[in-house]
Order: C-alpha cells, then sequence, then structure tokens
C-alpha cells in the first residue's frame, strides 16, 4: 500500500489532555489500516506555546520521535528538553506531557502501540 499525503486525515484538538493551544495531527495510517495493536500513527505539529497536558497510559505505550523544534517534556514528574533525533518512550502506568516552549513549531512522529486489541 502506498498512501499519498493528500489521503491523510488532518485533525485539529483544542486543549488536548488539558494542555494548551491546538494540536495538530496528520495520520499517517489510521486504525483500520494497520493489522498489529496500534491505535495511532501520527506526525504531530505543536505550535508555540502549545502543549498536551500530563497524563497517563495503561496497557500501552506512546512513543514520540522528535523531528524539529525543542521540546519540554515532563516524563514521570521530571520535566526536561528533548530535541530533534531524540525520542520519548511513555511504557505502561508512566505518565507524561509534552510543551513546546520555543519560537518555531515542534513536530514530532507519534505512535501509541496497545498491549490488548481493540477495535478498529
Amino acid at each position: 500500500m502506498i498512501k499519498r499525503k493528500s489521503a491523510m486525515r488532518r485533525e485539529a484538538t483544542e486543549h488536548m489532555r488539558a494542555g494548551e493551544g491546538v494540536i495538530v495531527n496528520d495520520h499517517i495510517l489510521e486504525k483500520n489500516e494497520m493489522r498489529t495493536n496500534c491505535r495511532l500513527f501520527t506526525r504531530m505539529t505543536i505550535e508555540p506555546g502549545a502543549s498536551i497536558g500530563y497524563h497517563k497510559h495503561a496497557k500501552e505505550e506512546d512513543i514520540y520521535y522528535i523531528l524539529s523544534g525543542i521540546a519540554t517534556v515532563c516524563d514521570n514528574g521530571e520535566t526536561k528538553a528533548v530535541y530533534p533525533g531524540e525520542v520519548v518512550y511513555t511504557g505502561d502506568g508512566d505518565s507524561h506531557s509534552i510543551a513546546n516552549n520555543g519560537t518555531e513549531p515542534l513536530e514530532l512522529i507519534d505512535v501509541i502501540l496497545t498491549y490488548e486489541p481493540f477495535e478498529r
């Protein structure tokens, strides 16, 4: 399968997980297009001043791969800067948030893998 960028669904969400501003997701593949327990595979854009609020993952893992910009990540209560080419991994029972405190858009790949099958 080849999926053109023009076929990818764009979704804008305000105040994601009680965060600030708008988060834009370009869904690279939808759940029903994959055979694995992957519930999210997106290219995410977080504009300056926007964020995803602090939240916990249960029975899944969330992976952020930073493409451009500088992320401010709270990983289980510890806040650090994360740079292009670096990864944030949040496993079962762990919590995190991400913010763009910089001056340019923060772009990343976001993948959420579940431990149990889900409805497609």
